[in-house]
């Protein structure tokens, strides 16, 4: 699903043809958001128009160049019902990609504590304005990094995708949240925030989140950024938490990448924008190392074997954030 995912392998390697670098801004198609650096020190938000494409950037979100989701092309299809046998092939929704910088080789665990303070910003920018789009039910941001978990290309970027409904996982999560809310009058991630926290499961801990191996994990070495702060989603983040949110996430993933040599692995929000769960959801940042490869137990069954005690997986993360 990444841009010009049909590009050789070997030719990316090549800055000159990446459709990511700076230079090769003809490659992709006009930019939804772009941030540039200004003169005072402040930053600039704009957009590419026609054929105009902005050089200087920190950071481009283009629309994919293969969507997985694409807009309506009409006020008809925006209402269409997804089932139907003539929307094969045909989802509506959005699907972009966010060029996180213009170095080929900043990844998160390399970037300065500013440049993730703009990726986060420009999270909250597009679902902001993507959210507000009728045909919007849900909006996805997450991350692929390396090739076996699914990243085509090797420029930082991450994808976002919507979708006109709520997708299972997430309808899951919100019903466990409401069913725990009605039990026992709290909401179930604050619990775990504050009970995890006292186990050999939590990692670290900031002024403002908090970093766990969750109970039971499904993947080995997975954790969680977990806000402390009882939040439906990004958009209400304040600088002083979104300083301390880029931080965080630049020191668990360097301790992951300095752990395992850099493994691949995939991050993505956990949100809603349904208002009516205000009292019970609370957003998270997963992250899911590609250390295993499910085969037919776990995809038959949907129970995973993970050969890695979370208890272990914080220990050993813990170890590498003291260094």
């Amino acid at each position: 699903m990444d841009l010009a995912k049909n590009t050789v392998r070997s030719q990316t390697q090549n800055h000159a043809v990446c459709p990511m670098c700076p230079g090769n801004e003809h490659m992709t198609p006009p930019a939804v958001l772009v941030y540039l650096p200004s003169p005072d020190g402040s930053l600039i938000k704009t957009k590419d128009k026609d054929d105009l494409r902005h050089k200087n950037w920190l950071i481009r979100c283009v629309p994919n160049l293969y969507p997985a989701f694409s807009p309506p092309k009409n006020a008809d299809e925006a209402g269409a019902d997804v089932l139907r046998s003539d929307n094969f092939g045909y989802a509506v929704g959005h699907h972009e990609v966010l060029i996180e910088s213009p170095d080929h080789n900043a990844h998160p665990p390399d970037v300065t504590p500013q440049q993730l303070v703009h990726i986060i910003n420009a999270y909250k920018d597009r679902l902001s304005a993507l959210s507000q789009k009728p045909y919007v039910g849900y909006v996805q941001i997450f991350r692929n990094h390396g090739i076996a978990a699914g990243a085509s290309q090797p420029h930082p970027h991450s994808q976002i995708i919507t979708t006109s409904f709520t997708p299972p996982k997430i309808c899951q999560e919100i019903a466990a949240a409401k069913g725990y809310w009605e039990t026992h009058k709290e909401c179930l991630m604050c619990s775990i925030v504050r009970n995890e926290s006292q186990t050999p499961r939590s990692i670290t801990s900031s002024e403002h989140f908090e970093v766990i191996a969750p109970y039971a994990s499904v993947h080995p070495m997975e954790y969680w950024i977990i806000p402390k702060r009882h939040s439906l989603n990004i958009l209400d983040l304040t600088p002083a938490e979104t300083a301390d949110f880029a931080q965080t996430l630049k020191a668990s993933l360097k301790a992951l990448k300095d752990l395992i040599n850099d493994p691949p692995y995939n991050f993505s929000f956990h949100i809603t924008l349904n208002k009516d769960a205000s009292d019970y959801y609370h957003w998270s940042l997963q992250v899911y190392p590609a250390l295993t490869t499910w085969a037919g137990f776990e995809k038959s069954t949907g129970i995973y074997i993970n050969t890695i005690k979370p208890e272990i997986a914080a220990a050993e993360l813990r170890k590498m954030l003291t260094r």
